[in-house]
């Protein structure tokens, strides 16, 4: 990729909103609106009192299932092709998009278990009564135009497995309510509009596929990202900022990192060297800068690797261009002044090395763009990304030094014509009874009134020929019949079967998720 390709990659990325099924920004105002109204109206209170008493539901969770689709039903107000007109009467089992099965702590009890409504160009918000759906295991939602908010009552989907929300309109900083689930293992919050910063918490979690990218977060990388189970990590296209963690080395499962796009620098640490079993690394558009280190040699497993449109310098090394199972090596639009001959030409690799400094290869950056004056090489040993964070020294406490007591006071004897004074009483003080400490009192958290969504930002829809998430050996909830194929109109009432449970747990998605970059 020369220089001229990455400008006009990016530029593509950026004309994609051209091309999206975008809401109107008085539109998306309205719909965060209604947002916070209704959050201000329902308040923590998500009961269903105002259920009709005439209906008869299954049990109290399928009652509690009515209220949260019903309040849903009522912030959608776009369904271009009715997928909510069969969300009526008290047997949600029934609705389209919606599966039900028998909950994990009484297998006679039926509940809803799964929620898939990808590709159906909903436009709508969360509403927090979405929280009473405690046995929800799946919530599917890629690829409709959502907004706002997720709210804080997702916390109460305890056994949520696979969370997948990519390219809709969410804004708001990173949804805290999925630090509180403790089984998730897929995550995909791509293409929306989160920002700040990535909570080191999230990679505590047992997941096995996290994809952050084409958003707006920033911050720096957590150093507890070397404590991610992750097979699958994905954080190009945000505004990440500072050095790759040195502890990105650790990863044990890691097998494909995406970090292109960001506002990193400094040198490569030399610890990814560790990831053998790494296939994919893309780290390009970022602003490296340095040599390669010696140590990507380690990377025995990758097949695509792209160090691209960085601001590298220095000689490729053959060992990198001869790395066994290397398909795809990209390293243009560098600094790079020499290249081992592996690495100009090989009928096995693909090879691209334009708009770089090299000597007798087409498509290179002009001479006075590469002179030394210019080009000045970094001494990546000096390089504060490339040093390794020193170990904490904790130093004990400067020893507390008493002032002396004050020198005692004598004071003269009292005249002899005064009389003697009275023998002192000696009586004991009285005790001090201090009253015990008060109770802690455990008062709960002040309801969160987020703001209302920033202006909005028309979000590129995906590129196209992206991989699916790699499959998850967790055993979903069990699945007796597959969720009816999505169409491009409204699909008949089903019949019910006894338990019904989408066959997209364990990332089997019945439509693809939006893809992440051209050409993977």
């Amino acid at each position: 990729m020369n220089f001229l390709g990455c400008l006009l990659f990016l530029l593509l990325i950026a004309s994609f909103s051209t091309f999206s099924n975008a809401l109107t920004d008085s539109e998306v105002a309205y719909i965060a609106h209604r947002q916070l109204l209704t959050f201000e109206e329902s308040g923590k209170d998500q009961s269903n009192n105002n259920v009709d008493p005439n209906l008869k539901f299954e049990n109290s969770r399928i009652k509690n299932a009515y209220t949260a689709l019903q309040a849903w039903k009522k912030g959608i107000y776009s369904d271009p092709f009715n997928v909510t007109a069969t969300w009526v009467g008290p047997d949600v089992c029934k609705y389209t998009g919606i599966y039900c099965a028998p909950t994990l702590d009484d297998p006679k009890l039926n509940v809803v278990a799964g929620i898939d409504l990808n590709h159906q160009d909903i436009a709508g918000y969360l509403p927090q009564e979405l929280g009473l759906l405690t046995d929800l295991a799946l919530f599917h939602l890629n690829s409709n135009r959502f907004c706002g908010i997720i709210p804080m009552s997702f916390c109460n989907m305890s056994i949520m497995f696979e969370f997948d929300v990519s390219n809709n309109r969410l804004v708001g900083p990173f949804p805290r309510a999925l630090l509180c689930w403790k089984e998730i293992k897929f995550v995909d919050i791509r293409f929306n509009n989160f920002e700040g910063c990535v909570p080191p918490e999230i990679f505590g979690r047992p997941l096995d596929a996290l994809f952050l990218n084409n958003n707006r977060f920033s911050c720096s990388i957590p150093p507890s990202l070397g404590n991610s189970t992750v097979s699958v990590v994905t954080m190009a296209y945000n505004n990440f900022s500072g050095c790759i963690p040195h502890t990105i080395g650790m990863m044990p499962n890691i097998e494909e990192i995406m970090l292109a796009g960001n506002s990193l620098g400094g040198c490569f640490p030399s610890e990814i060297g560790n990831l053998r079993n790494v296939t994919v690394l893309d780290v390009s558009g970022s602003g490296f800068v340095g040599s390669i280190p010696p140590s990507f040699a380690g990377l025995k497993s990758v097949e695509m690797l792209d160090i691209s449109c960085n601001r590298m310098t220095g000689s490729v090394p053959e060992e990198i261009c001869k790395l066994p199972a290397l398909k795809n090596f990209t390293f243009a639009s560098n600094f790079f002044n020499g290249a081992a001959p592996a690495c100009k030409s090989s009928k096995d690799v693909v090879i691209d090395d334009g708009n770089n400094c090299l000597a007798g290869r087409p498509l290179q950056k002009p001479p006075k763009d590469c002179d030394p004056k210019v080009v000045k090489p970094v001494d990546c040993s000096k390089d504060v990304c490339s040093a390794a964070p020193p170990a904490p020294v904790h130093s004990p406490p400067p020893p507390v030094q008493s002032p002396p007591p004050p020198a005692p006071v004598h004071s003269p004897p009292p005249p002899v014509q005064s009389p003697p004074p009275p023998a002192p009483v000696h009586s004991p003080p009285p005790p001090v009874h201090s009253p015990p400490p008060p109770a802690p009192v455990h008062s709960p958290p002040p309801p969160v009134h987020s703001p209302p969504p920033p202006a909005p930002v028309y979000s590129p829809p995906p590129p196209v020929h992206s991989p699916p998430p790699p499959p998850v050996q967790s055993p979903p909830p069990p699945v007796h019949s597959p969720p009816p194929p999505v169409v491009q109109k409204p699909p008949p009432k089903p019949e019910q079967p006894d338990v019904v449970l989408p066959p997209n747990l364990g990332y089997q998605y019945s439509s693809p998720p939006p893809p992440l970059f051209p050409g993977y």
